[in-house]
């Protein structure tokens, strides 16, 4: 086996396919505790605009989740995503872009100082990565 194979086998090691799987079942599951905490236990606390953050770092986090169970499917199942590939690094995209976006979000929601902001678009570009990198990936085959 020649060095590059190796180097790429390792990284594959370094990420199994099932952490698509787990972390996206675990931030589609809080995607959903989210929502419904928003709708039902902070309509009343919140102002519309704040509400409408809350409902979109929700909503954002369900895309990222559905985007990790999706990329750990395919990896587990080698269709198109596996092997020597961008998946390892699209799924880590995904999951911090989708931490920290939603994450800031939330918090903003809920009464950070504004300034927290600032890192919102940090976790944007982590999610586009995230989804580019799987889109190449894919392309790839």
């Amino acid at each position: 086996m020649n060095e590059t194979a190796k180097r790429g086998s390792a990284r594959e090691t370094a990420t199994p396919p099932r952490l698509g799987l787990v972390a996206g079942g675990i931030l589609g599951a809080l995607a959903v505790a989210a929502g419904a905490f928003g709708a039902h236990g902070l309509r009343e606390r919140l102002t519309p605009d704040a509400l409408a953050l809350w409902e979109t770092a929700a909503r954002y986090l369900m895309y990222a989740g559905l985007a990790l169970v999706g990329v750990g499917a395919a990896r587990r199942g080698h269709g198109g995503v596996g092997g020597r590939s961008s998946a390892p690094r699209a799924e880590t995209a995904l999951l911090v872009g989708a931490v920290v976006f939603s994450g800031t979000l939330f918090a903003l929601a809920l009464g950070a100082p504004r300034w927290f902001g600032a890192v919102t678009p940090l976790g944007g570009v982590g999610l586009i990565a995230g989804f580019v990198l799987l889109a190449w990936t894919a392309w790839r085959g």
